[in-house]
Formats: C-alpha cells, sequence, structure tokens
C-alpha cells in the first residue's frame, strides 16, 4: 500500500509542477496559435500545393509548412498522408509531409523549448526538417513513380488562395499571438509587470481581431483551438502523470548506465525506444524531460525526441499499406540512421 501510495504522490506532484509551470503561460497561448494557423490556414488549400503540377521548389517546402500548421501525432497524420496520396501529392513531398506533421508541429516546438530548453527546441526544428527533406528527395530519386496530369495547375491554386486571407495584417496577427505566447513564457518578467503586459497584448489583439477577422473566421479560430485543447491537452495530463509514477519506478543509476553517454548503442537504443513506444502527440515532451532528470545524455535524448514523435509501431503498419513493404523499409531505415547519428553528433558537441 506505501508503495502505490508513493507511486501516485509522483504522479500527482509531476502534474503539480506541470500544471503551475506551463499550462497557462505557456500551452494556453499555444494552443490559440495552433487554432489559428489551422483555422486561417486551412489545411486544404495549403495541400493544394502539394499537387503533382507543384514545383519541386514550391511543393517540397509547403510540405514542412503544413506540417508546422498541424499539431498531430505519428497516427493522427496518416488519414491526412493517404488523403494527399489520393489527390495526386507526389511522393517526396507526401513522405515531407508524413514526417514533418508530427515532428515539427508548432505545439511540439514551443512545449519543448518551455519544458526542456531553447537549444533542444532549435535542434528539434531544424534537424526534423533536415531530415524530412533527406526522406523525401531520396524517395522521390530511388522510387519512381507515374506523373499525374490531372488537378489544378500550379497557378490556379495560388489564384483560387490568395484572396481568403488579408495578407497585409495576417502576419501582424499571428506576430502579436506569438510576441503575447513570449512574453507569458518569460522568467525574467516579474509577476507583476507580466499581467500587465498582457492585458494590454490581449487588448491589442482583440482589436487587430475585430479589424481583421470575419465573424466565421473568429468561431473557426475558437472550435479549432478548442479542438486542440479538448483533443490533446487530457492526453498530456495522463503523461506528465505517468512520468511522475515512472519516475518513482526506474532506480536512480539506471538512465545514467545505459543512456547517459552519448555512444552508439545508447543513442540506437533511444531511438529504438521510441520506435516501439507509442505516445499522442506532444506527450514525449514530458517523458523527455522526465528522461533528462533521471540522467539521460543530451544526444540519447533529442535521438528519442527526434524518433518518436515521428513512427511508431502501429503507424509503421499503416504506412505499410500505402506506400508498399521496400519504400517503408527504406523510410525507416534512414529515419533510425540520421536520428541515431544526429543524437551522436549533438551529444559530442554538448559534452
Amino acid at each position: 500500500m506505501e508503495f502505490v501510495l508513493l507511486l501516485l504522490t509522483g504522479g500527482w506532484n509531476a502534474l503539480l509542477d506541470y500544471l503551475s509551470l506551463h499550462v497557462l503561460t505557456c500551452l494556453v497561448p499555444a494552443f490559440f496559435i495552433a487554432g489559428a494557423l489551422y483555422a486561417l490556414f486551412p489545411k486544404e488549400k495549403i495541400l493544394r500545393y502539394l499537387g503533382p503540377n507543384s514545383p519541386g521548389y514550391i511543393s517540397y517546402p509547403m510540405s514542412v509548412v503544413a506540417g508546422l500548421c498541424l499539431a498531430v501525432c505519428s497516427c493522427t497524420v496518416l488519414p491526412l498522408f493517404s488523403g494527399i496520396r489520393r489527390s495526386g501529392a507526389g511522393l517526396g513531398p507526401a513522405m515531407v509531409f508524413l514526417y514533418t506533421a508530427p515532428a515539427t508541429n508548432i505545439l511540439a516546438v514551443i512545449y519543448t523549448g518551455r519544458l526542456i530548453g531553447v537549444d533542444f527546441a532549435l535542434a528539434r526544428i531544424i534537424l526534423s526538417i533536415s531530415f524530412a527533406m533527406i526522406i523525401g528527395l531520396s524517395m522521390s530519386a530511388l522510387f519512381s513513380e507515374k506523373s499525374e496530369k490531372d488537378g489544378p495547375s500550379f497557378e490556379q491554386a495560388l489564384s483560387s488562395s490568395e484572396s481568403d486571407i488579408k495578407t497585409n495584417w495576417i502576419w501582424v496577427f499571428f506576430g502579436l499571438l506569438l510576441v503575447i505566447l513570449l512574453w507569458g513564457a518569460s522568467s525574467l518578467i516579474t509577476w507583476e509587470i507580466k499581467l500587465i503586459g498582457l492585458a494590454l497584448l490581449l487588448v491589442s489583439l482583440a482589436l487587430l481581431t475585430r479589424k481583421i477577422l470575419t465573424r466565421g473566421q473568429f468561431v473557426s479560430w475558437m472550435k479549432e483551438t478548442w479542438f486542440f485543447i479538448r483533443s490533446i491537452f487530457p492526453w498530456l495530463l495522463i503523461g506528465v502523470f505517468a512520468a511522475g509514477v515512472l519516475r518513482v519506478l526506474i532506480p536512480e543509476d539506471f538512465m545514467t548506465r545505459y543512456f547517459g553517454d552519448s555512444t552508439l548503442l545508447s543513442n540506437l537504443g533511444a531511438v529504438l525506444f521510441g520506435v516501439v513506444m507509442y505516445f499522442p502527440t506532444l506527450v514525449e515532451v514530458p517523458m523527455a524531460r522526465m528522461f533528462l532528470d533521471l540522467g539521460v545524455g543530451k544526444g540519447p535524448l533529442l535521438a528519442y525526441l527526434l524518433a518518436d514523435p515521428v513512427i511508431s509501431l502501429p503507424s509503421i503498419l499503416v504506412v505499410r499499406n500505402i506506400i508498399g513493404n521496400k519504400r517503408l523499409l527504406w523510410y525507416v531505415g534512414i529515419i533510425i540512421v540520421c536520428c541515431t547519428a544526429a543524437g551522436m553528433i549533438y551529444g559530442a558537441i554538448t559534452n
């Protein structure tokens, strides 16, 4: 009974720490940013640029942009991936989208920076985008496919979406949302100054929102924000609680002994753990924080963080049915190699 109480206490303490330090000042603004991205830049409009008639210098970067706008895990992204493939998206851009959506979405990057560190967040987004491009370009070069000629031209897709957003103001709008997030998450500002600044920023946001958004756009923004909150936040609470329990269960010297150094085996083991395990989107971040506190080296930790959101056993089985065995082996293999190498290099630099 005492052991069960100890486990529950560990989970509860982790949950209290998470709720008090990270929810109001970090996740709430991030949810609103993600909701605005999804509502004002609908995925259907973004995915138009991935069509077979879009030039590579447009389709590949747009695949990355699409991933940044969607806060999804390795399994949730599968219907979107299947849909864009069925609609005629090229193999390369489609694979870039498949990788970046769970790896580099805006919520994951912000949460990583807040909970683990800005250096990890920067390494995560830079390496994830680099790996996605390597995967997409290599698969496009190695595995030929028939060119699809139907569908709208790139010029038609561009002209059909330009009028949907007030370009002159939209960047100011998202910039203001980002300032609110950074201001609220800053640890260098006293609470009195922080609250005054947040009040002024929120009033400015309200005035700007009234000026540039229609009622329908505002309602859509709120709906998408609420969707992210109700679909992600409960899983985050469960994940944080589980991380607190695991912190009690795992011996203090276990992680340091096997994953404290940035060796080939420690990085490969961290990647394979991330591949085998499955966590809903963002839950990998508190898990990574827990591993760091238990003594995991920065190299293996980054290797795990790069691999875990991207592939899991359930997603591998589904992707196999969409792209076939040969393409799947290359996709999984290159992810394992890239993430392991990244962990070794990052560990060598930071140590």
